[in-house]
Parts: structure tokens; sequence; C-alpha cells
């Protein structure tokens, strides 16, 4: 491809893309957390400061091309001042001060999930993943959850948290269900774990995504503030049926939620 058509397809492409960042096509959806504005405002500033880059690296090259690309003829080779090196050590620097200010400005989106201890009046909800498919358990009247009993795991009996029912008192009103539903504008804490590999937790609207590590429970807290119905996915690749594996997070007003809560608990 001649010089001059290849910088003018480059700028075209260039424009094309910055049109779409800019304009949010194929954007993210809708936020509905408390913490969702901070994370979307990181991700907005990540987008800009790289897209910056982008566009520059891009026009260069484009105009490179223009202007050198169809010069025909052996030239003599010019070497850069003091080689490549100062070129290397420049972008080294600019592209770690661009990391290390996101980093720092990020810190507090981030802090704001990880770092920030829970409402001690959180909704509970106990999650487990596993090939391939999410449980829910919910305390039952009592507020405690049973102790866990892996060995007594069991799919055909709908056993999916290995509860002794027979001896643990506390077990005997947890509610487990396979849809995750919370109120409205309350905080919410969950505590996941999986009983076989790697799998993850993603509400995209939530601004949630996290990873489920076997061995280890890990929580997480938000606050949902709008109703509806939205789809949880796991994006970690485990197994042949990952690309089946989800459920559905249904957020409701308090009566709404009561009342779903009291025919779970009918149904166990």
């Amino acid at each position: 491809m001649p010089g001059k058509v290849f910088a003018v397809v480059v700028v075209i492409i260039t424009l094309a893309i910055g049109y779409c960042v800019v304009a949010h096509v194929w954007w993210m959806p809708v936020d509905i957390s408390v913490h969702g504005p901070n994370i979307d405002h990181q991700i907005e500033e990540t987008v800009f400061g790289a897209g910056i880059l982008f566009i520059a690296g891009q026009l260069v090259l484009a105009a490179f091309s223009f202007l050198y690309g169809d010069s025909k003829g052996a030239r003599k080779m010019k070497s850069f001042p003091g080689g490549a090196k100062p070129l290397i050590i420049f972008a080294f620097v600019v592209v770690g001060i661009e990391i290390l200010v996101l980093s720092f400005v990020g810190s507090k989106a981030w802090g704001s999930v990880y770092f920030t201890p829970p409402d001690p009046n959180s909704v509970r909800v106990d999650v487990q993943a596993g090939q391939f498919a999410f449980y829910f358990r919910y305390p039952g009247s009592d507020g405690k959850f049973g102790p866990l009993h892996p060995e007594l795991i069991n799919e055909g009996s709908q056993n999916f948290f290995g509860l002794d029912t027979d001896h643990d008192a506390d077990s005997k009103d947890d509610i487990v269900t396979a849809e995750l539903a919370i109120p409205v504008n309350k905080p919410v804490l969950l505590t996941l774990h999986s009983k076989d590999m790697g799998h993850s937790f993603d509400v995209r609207e939530l601004r949630v995504q996290q990873d489920f590590v076997p061995g280890i429970v890990i929580p997480i807290h938000f606050t949902a503030t709008q109703t509806g119905k939205f789809e949880i996915v796991c994006t970690q690749l485990c197994g042949l049926g990952h690309y089946n594996m989800k459920a559905y997070l249904e957020v409701m007003s308090q009566p709404d939620f009561d009342n779903w809560v009291k025919q779970q608990a009918a149904m166990q």
C-alpha cells in the first residue's frame, strides 16, 4: 500500500475509534450501585489518558508514512543521537508516570469496594460457585448461618452447601436458592466460596467483579440503587460448561424482598 494512502487510512481509523470512545458507543450498561460512579469516573480517566497517547502515536505514524512512505531509491541510514536507548527510556518514563497517576487516582474507587468495612446491618448472603452454577444461601429466622460440611455436598439431594440439618440447629432454617434477591438501597454483604475451582462473580450493572478462589472465603459488599433483574455471569474459564454458567440478580423493594424470603422459606 502506498505510504500516502496508508497514512490516510490510519487517520480515518484513528478518528473513528476516537469518536466511538467520546460518544460512548458500545459503552458500559447503566450503573445501579453506590460505588459505581467512582469506578466509571476512573475508567473514563483511564480511557482519556490512554486515548491521548494512542491518538498521538497513530498520528505520528501517519505523518511519517505520508512524508516518507513513497520515497524511492536507497537512502543513507541516519542514527538517532544516542541510539535507541533515549527513546526507550523516554517511553518507559511517560508510560510509567501515566500508570502511577492512574493508580493513585483510582485507589479511592478501589478502596471504596475492597478496603471499606461493610455496614454491620448488611443483608448477608453466602454464595457458592461450582461447575457450572451459582447457589445462594440466606440465614433463616434465627439470623445465623449453619456450618458447612463439604463431605455432605450432594447435588442429587439438592444439598448444594453440605448442610447437616439433622444435627446443626442453625442449618435447619437456612434458605438456599438458585437466584440472588436483595432489597434496593440497602447494604449487602456477600461471602464467596468455590467448591471445586476458580470461578468469578460478575454483575456489570453493579460494577462488581470478584474471583472465587478455592479454599478461601472472599467478602464483597455493595448497595444497589435501582430495582430490576440483572444477569450474573462467571468470567473465569472453568470448563466445558463455562459459557452457560450464569444466574440472575433481582433487586426488589423492601416489602417485595420480605415476601420473597417468606416464599423461599416455605419451599425449603
